[in-house]
């Protein structure tokens, strides 16, 4: 369980962080009688877009994935990540801002 409850608390600051810039954002971890309810705070009311999953024959070899700030817009694989090891999982709008949460139990 912690292994998945790590997982899910970097993906969703890498979120808040992408879409915070340098603004504040919260993150709470709290354990509950059956599991760990993690949340994420940021300002943006932008919401989390899940992308559709990819196949094998979507990824190939890219001379260019080494390049600095190069994005193939193979990215996106976080909030399906977090579906998958959640119990439950969603968004709380928050003014200003939103809750991005997961429940992982046990």
């Amino acid at each position: 369980m912690a292994d998945s409850v790590l997982l899910i608390v970097a993906e969703l600051v890498t979120n808040a962080v992408r879409v915070a810039g340098e603004r504040e954002i919260r993150v709470r971890c709290v354990r509950e009688v059956r599991g760990v309810l993690v949340a994420v705070w940021d300002p943006a009311e932008e919401r989390p877009v899940t992308r559709p999953l990819m196949g094998p024959g979507d990824i190939g070899a890219d001379a260019r994935a080494l390049d600095d700030g190069y994005d193939d817009g193979t990215g996106g694989w976080g909030l399906p990540l977090v579906q998958a090891l959640a119990s439950a999982c969603g968004v709380t709008g928050a003014a200003p801002g939103k809750w991005v949460w997961a429940r992982v139990s046990c």
